[in-house]
C-alpha cells in the first residue's frame, strides 16, 4: 500500500510538471510569430551644419496586429563634415509587454536622452557607416520607476545595385552599463529603392536576439529627407 502511494504521488507530480510545461509554452511571447516594424526616418537640413532628425516606429508582435511598441525620436544633428555627424536627442517609447493576454507582464513608458556620433567611409562601391550611441533611459512601469544606461554600436553596409536599387545590411549590439551587461543584438538585411534623391524605401528582415529569446521581424522603412536651406 505504501509502495502504491509512492507511485501515485510520483504520477501526480509528473502530470503537474507536464501541465506546467505545456502551460508555459502555450503562453505567447511573440517568439514564434512573424512580427513587423513600420518605420519613418527623416533628416531635415536647416543650415550647412545643422539638421533635425525625425523618426517614428510602430512595432507589432504580428505582421498587421497586436501592438508591441511605439517609438518617437528626434534630435539635433551637427554635421562636422560629410562623413562625421554628432547628435543629441530625445525619444519617447511606449511598450505593451503583453501578448495574447499574458498575465504578469508589465507595460512601460520611457523617456530617453541620447548622444550619438556617426562616421562614414567608402571602399569601392561599398558604403560603411559606424554609429556610436549612449542612452540614458528613464523608465516607468506599473510597479516602479527606474533609470538605466546603455551603449550601442551599429556597423552598417550599403551596396548600390544600380541608380535606384540598393542593398543594406547592419549588425547592432546593445551593451548595458549595469547588470546584465548584454542587452540585445540586431542583425538586419534589406532591399532598398530610391524613389527620388531624397525619398527611399526599404523592405527587410530583422533577427532581434535577447538572452534566451529571439524575434523575427519584417521591416518596412520610409526615408524622407528635406532641405530648408535658402538657395545661395
Amino acid at each position: 500500500m505504501k509502495f502504491n502511494s509512492s507511485i501515485l504521488t510520483l504520477q501526480l507530480l509528473t502530470i503537474i510538471t507536464l501541465c506546467s510545461i505545456q502551460y508555459t509554452f502555450s503562453q505567447e511571447t511573440g517568439e514564434d510569430k512573424w512580427g513587423a516594424w513600420y518605420m519613418y526616418f527623416g533628416t531635415n537640413r536647416v543650415s550647412d551644419k545643422l539638421s533635425i532628425h525625425t523618426e517614428a516606429q510602430f512595432r507589432f508582435y504580428e505582421v498587421t496586429s497586436t501592438f508591441n511598441q511605439l517609438l518617437l525620436r528626434t534630435g539635433l544633428n551637427y554635421h562636422i563634415n560629410d562623413n562625421a555627424i554628432a547628435t543629441i536627442g530625445y525619444g519617447y517609447i511606449n511598450t505593451d509587454g503583453s501578448f495574447e493576454d499574458i498575465e504578469g507582464e508589465e507595460n512601460s513608458d520611457e523617456h530617453r536622452i541620447f548622444e550619438q556620433f556617426i562616421l562614414k567611409n567608402e571602399v569601392g562601391k561599398f558604403k560603411f557607416e559606424h554609429r556610436y550611441r549612449l542612452e540614458q533611459r528613464f523608465i516607468s512601469t506599473q510597479l516602479d520607476d527606474f533609470t538605466e544606461h546603455r551603449a550601442r554600436y551599429r556597423l552598417q553596409l550599403t551596396y548600390p545595385i544600380d541608380e535606384r536599387w540598393f542593398l543594406n545590411v547592419y549588425d547592432e549590439v546593445f551593451i548595458n552599463l549595469q547588470e546584465p551587461i548584454f542587452g540585445q543584438n540586431r542583425l538586419y538585411g534589406a532591399l532598398g529603392y530610391h524613389i527620388k534623391s531624397n525619398f527611399s524605401i526599404q523592405l527587410g528582415y530583422l533577427k532581434n536576439h535577447f538572452t534566451g529569446i529571439n524575434f523575427d521581424r519584417l521591416q518596412l522603412g520610409v526615408f524622407f529627407n528635406t532641405d530648408f536651406r535658402k538657395d545661395k
